[in-house]
């Protein structure tokens, strides 16, 4: 008798199950594995990803959860229970995506635009409560990946003072210098360079994506710094997002291709790879599976268009 091996799912498959099995029923994923604990941040901008490949109910039971859960000022939580504009505009991420088809998602994404204008400073800075949980390796450089969705709510919602706003912050932080070169871990820079992407700011992601492309390697991997050899695993997923927008589809495969060489058994990922390893490496990371399955909907819309 013959026995057939089983066909080995897709990687972006494997990668949806990892959510699956990592997220607490009636609340949201996880931080990672050495933090089991529900994720207000990463469970809001999983709800787009979720949306995107057609899990519609675990996307909806996300958002219900984060209704339950903001505060009564319209500001977002963090896993220590200290608000944070970085993650409240996560999280409105996921209530743009889920505008339409979760009720109370509405009144919530309106309360949580309004909190976070408040945090923006008169120069254009947003700030926020806390940095607590940073460590010393992000900055306030990341808020610009919080326009975005704000920009989108002020068009969704008919409210001009959002979008008003969000280019008074983009204004102030399109002015500094540190905002653009690879010069931090590739996973903040990418944040960067996704939301000038999405905002319509082309040229600006070019020149940080151009420090980025002297850096891949022939393998599709990037370092994590520009001076390591780790790598790590949500930078370079969102890297291939970036390159995807950027209309460089060849670099964005062969990080893709390289991601999938390091995609744990699990379906998930470490937060970084390789000899000297510093960020999160013991711990299947939320956030990591998120962008490989973003990147991998890019992948497949693009070969669709040229089938």
């Amino acid at each position: 008798m013959l026995f057939w091996p089983k066909p080995k799912k897709p990687s972006y498959e494997r990668a949806m199950d990892w959510f699956k099995q990592h997220m607490i029923p009636g609340q949201g994923i996880i931080v990672h594995t050495r933090q089991p604990v529900a994720y207000p941040e990463v469970t809001g901008y999983w709800i787009p990803t979720l949306y995107a490949w057609n899990e519609t109910e675990l996307a909806r039971a996300c958002t219900r959860w984060l209704l339950s859960i903001q505060l009564p000022d319209g500001a977002f939580p963090a896993p220590d229970g200290v608000p944070y504009t970085f993650d409240t505009g996560q999280v409105m991420r996921g209530l743009v995506a889920a505008l339409d088809d979760v009720d109370g998602t509405e009144a919530a994404l309106r309360r949580a635009c309004d909190w976070t204008l408040t945090q923006i400073e008169a120069n254009g800075r947003l700030t926020t409560p806390s940095t607590e949980l940073w460590t010393g390796i992000a900055s306030d450089l990341i808020h610009v990946y919080v326009l975005p969705p704000l920009v989108e709510a002020g068009k969704r919602l008919g409210v001009p003072a959002y979008t008003d706003a969000a280019k008074r912050v983009l204004a102030y932080y399109t002015a500094q210098p540190e905002l653009v070169p690879f010069n931090r871990l590739s996973h903040f820079h990418a944040y960067v360079m996704e939301a000038l992407c999405e905002l319509g700011e082309l040229d600006l992601a070019r020149q940080g994506m151009a420090e980025v492309e002297k850096k891949q390697r022939s393998d599709g991997s990037v370092p994590a710094y520009p001076d390591v050899e780790w790598v790590c695993s949500t930078g370079l997923a969102q890297y291939a997002i970036v390159w995807y927008h950027l209309g460089q589809p060849e670099r964005a495969e062969r990080a893709i291709r390289y991601l999938e060489t390091i995609q744990n058994k699990s379906g998930g990922f470490f937060g970084s790879y390789g000899p000297g390893a510093q960020y999160i490496p013991g711990g299947e990371i939320s956030w990591g599976a998120k962008y490989f399955l973003d990147a991998w909907k890019l992948k497949l819309a693009r070969e669709a268009v040229h089938a």
